[in-house]
């Protein structure tokens, strides 16, 4: 991790995403019209810095879909996976969207993590896959991390 990556993270929200998932840069591009905080950070699971959070986390294959970690790199730190990683994300988003993610929370988590799986094993069918991670726009390019290695 650079010294860069280091103080862009601190303190908020890393999404890692599958790069190439059509669907998880949908969710990127969802979560930074949304956070009006400036709270989140974004990372491809393929990159640098996305392999590390998840060695560190003792996770050394890819997961599907998107993690969360929050408050990064203090003691606070969480990782979130799956549906968690889901409702996490809206909470952070407060407003509406936190009201989302309280009721998604009610569903019983089996069946949220049940549900996330199929998404997961078919985004690349049904929502498309890159070749590469794609590009961010220039506005975009201090919030998304590792996508230029």
């Amino acid at each position: 991790m650079t010294e860069g990556e280091r103080n862009a993270i601190e303190g908020r929200a890393l999404l890692l995403y599958d790069g190439v998932c059509a669907l998880c840069n949908g969710v990127v591009q969802f979560l930074i019209k949304r956070d009006n905080l400036d709270g989140f950070r974004f990372a491809p699971l393929q990159s640098s810095l996305g392999r590390e959070v998840l060695s560190r986390f003792g996770i050394h294959t890819f997961p599907d879909g998107v993690m969360l970690l929050t408050d990064a790199l203090t003691p606070a730190e969480h990782l979130y996976q799956r549906s968690d990683a889901v409702v996490a994300a809206l909470q952070r988003l407060g407003g509406m969207w936190r009201l989302a993610g309280k009721a998604l929370r009610l569903v019983p988590h089996p069946l949220r993590d049940w549900v996330y799986g199929i998404v997961a094993r078919f985004r690349y069918r049904v929502f498309g896959r890159y070749d590469t991670c794609p590009i961010p726009p220039p506005e975009q390019r201090s919030r998304l991390l590792g996508v230029y290695e």
